[in-house]
């Protein structure tokens, strides 16, 4: 991946990021997710791909892209505690760690957007901000004061903190589920097919669509509006994150629910937003009227 070339003291800033050293227990998850990957070849099903596919909606898009993000980051809307509850649940089940560190891992971007601070800045370079950014390790209480900086509401929230307990776990029963099922309609075959498909090759397609936001929609695309970072639109990003990679509208507008701003800009993520209003599920959407477009 390309990389926007650095700025002022961008090179020193990723050392000191990474003067902790790795985390070796996510370096040790990445690696366990995309190992499995290995095995989607040698058991592939048709049902097995279906499933893939409408896990990393339901965990990528309704967990991270509308749970994760517009509701739990940007407070685009309100929904009841259940749901909300839930949507962290299933965006958990995308491998991308806590949401209250997740949340705290955004707002922190958005304040330093492509400048010093910024987590994962393509001006880090295009690998950085696409993955390698996520293993830098931070000591304890580095993490806690980060946590209570950027997400003191979250983390103060104890049905939150119980599901951030829950990561690891819930993807062990995650897998037990999709393999008993698996086995269920088509014995050992299909359940290791299912959990090959629907487990690995889905967090792996999940974590690198997300990451893809942060990384591609930072490097290519067009902008509707001048923002002070690098932000771009960038409609294949969209297509793999629901939305989500418009995302130089969302810069302009972090707050607003609707990242397409242009009719040819699908988001699917709002659509479902107000599904969920029609159903009494969602309110005070924030959709506030824009400025003119600029073709910046």
């Amino acid at each position: 991946m390309e990389a926007i070339e650095p700025r002022g003291n961008w090179r020193q800033r990723r050392e000191e990021l990474l003067s902790h050293g790795f985390s070796w227990p996510v370096i040790f998850w990445l690696a366990i997710i995309h190992l499995g990957v290995l095995a989607a070849p040698f058991c592939f099903s048709w049902s097995g791909l279906g499933l893939m596919f409408v896990l990393h909606w339901l965990t990528g898009g309704m967990g991270i892209c509308l749970g994760f993000h517009r509701l739990l980051t940007h407070d685009s809307f309100k929904t009841n505690r259940p749901v909300k509850y839930l949507l962290a649940i299933v965006g958990g089940l995308a491998g991308e760690g806590s949401c209250i560190q997740w949340v705290a891992n955004h707002r922190k971007h958005h304040a330093f957007s492509d400048e010093n601070g910024d987590p994962h800045s393509p001006r880090d370079g295009g690998w950085w901000s696409h993955v390698i950014w996520t293993a830098a390790r931070k000591p304890a209480q580095e993490m806690e004061e980060h946590i209570q900086r950027w997400a003191p509401k979250l983390a103060a929230d104890r049905g939150l903190i119980w599901i951030d307990r829950a990561f690891l776990l819930s993807h062990f029963v995650a897998a037990l589920a999709i393999g008993a099922a698996g086995y269920g309609f088509g014995g050992w075959g299909l359940a290791v097919s299912w959990v090959v498909w629907g487990m690995f090759l889905r967090l792996a397609f999940v974590l690198h669509s997300t990451w893809l936001v942060n990384s591609a929609s930072h490097l290519w695309g067009y902008r509707n509006y001048e923002t002070r970072d690098d932000s771009r639109n960038n409609w294949w990003v969209a297509l793999f994150t629901y939305g989500e990679g418009w995302h130089n509208n969302h810069h302009a507008y972090p707050r607003m629910a609707n990242h397409g701003h242009r009719w040819w800009e699908v988001d699917v993520t709002f659509t479902t937003i107000r599904l969920m209003k029609v159903f009494g599920l969602a309110w005070d959407v924030i959709d506030y009227k824009r400025k003119e477009m600029q073709t910046g």
